[in-house]
């Protein structure tokens, strides 16, 4: 289960492998919000997103044998990137399952760093993590989720708010993307554990909006059809662990359409001067699109990644 000491053993296990990024003040949001904004730049993390974090841990926990023989997995992009990153350092195979939607840059990423990558025919994230854990058990391997796991959300999440929290010790809110669940629901647990007060606002595709349906239904919206988007990484269903974890930490959640995302990253690039990747650009637009509803005090949004093709930028940038 999660924990906060399994967090800080996680933190304690990725000094010196993971970069600490920084969180830059944001004069822009600041004024338009009212309140001391910062961005949590995990853009500029090793493989150019968190999901490396939560690969760490969770590969350095397999055992000798699971080592030997490899992991399956699936992603969207940025948890295949960290596993192969990781995978190469630890010497575990991994074969990545991936949508026939796969950003390119993502893509030759993971192959770049060593790992069998597997481009599927099904166009979204669901279907093809289900043939990615029917071709693991098949072969006997571990199934790695890119969510939907203890270690994974302690890795990503966790480990990413103590670190968050530390640098900026006076944030109250914190503005956060949920694709799976992974990233929010570790930092969620953390956020809410350490600072009383904490305010979690949730920031989903509204054609994929599985948190929102989970509190809808009551229980984890696990599949979702496949959308047309260049914000795959929060595109699709939520995590059972995850959505426990969030259903009672998350107060409020902010559903952005797909030109309110693509304008997040032109903004970021405009005001900040980073080119991220759309997924990323959902806490962003968040604010932008006047979605947070009240200011809740110092706040913090995270900026998740930026690994984006330079192809899908020119779709961006020339509308």
């Amino acid at each position: 289960m999660l924990s906060l000491e399994r967090v800080q053993e996680a933190a304690r296990f990725l000094e010196g492998r993971v970069r600490r990024t920084p969180a830059e003040f944001s004069p822009g949001l600041s004024e338009r919000l009212g309140v001391p904004v910062w961005l949590k730049l995990e853009c500029l993390q090793v493989t150019g997103s968190f999901k490396v974090r939560g690969a760490f841990v969770r590969l350095a926990e397999l055992t000798d044998s699971e080592r030997r023989h490899g992991i399956v997995t699936c992603s969207a992009g940025n948890h295949g990137k960290g596993v192969a990153y990781v995978g190469r350092e630890l010497g575990i195979p991994a074969t990545i399952y991936v949508p026939r939607t796969v950003d390119e840059a993502k893509y030759r990423g993971m192959l770049a760093l060593g790992a069998e990558v597997v481009r599927t025919d099904f166009p979204g994230y669901d279907d093809t993590e289900q043939l990615a854990r029917r071709e693991a058990a098949a072969s006997g391997r571990t199934f790695l989720s890119a969510f939907d796991d203890w270690g994974i959300m302690a890795g990503n999440g966790g480990t990413l708010a103590l670190e968050t929290l530390a640098q900026a010790p006076e944030a109250r809110t914190f503005v956060l993307p949920v694709g799976g669940g992974g990233l929010a629901g570790g930092f969620a647990f953390v956020a809410k554990e350490t600072r009383p007060g904490a305010r979690i606002v949730a920031c989903q595709h509204a054609l994929s909006p599985a948190l929102q349906l989970s509190f809808e239904r009551g229980e984890a919206v696990t599949a979702l059809p496949p959308i047309e988007t260049l914000a795959a990484g929060v595109e699709g269903g939520i995590g059972v662990s995850n959505f426990e974890i969030l259903r009672t930490r998350v107060d409020e959640i902010a559903l952005l359409s797909e030109e309110e995302i693509l304008e997040g990253v032109r903004w970021m690039l405009a005001e900040h001067q980073y080119l991220i990747e759309p997924s990323a650009a959902v806490t962003v637009a968040a604010a932008l699109a006047g979605k947070l509803g009240s200011s809740g005090g110092p706040a913090v949004f995270v900026v998740s990644g930026r690994n984006v093709s330079s192809e899908s930028v020119r779709r961006i940038l020339c509308q």
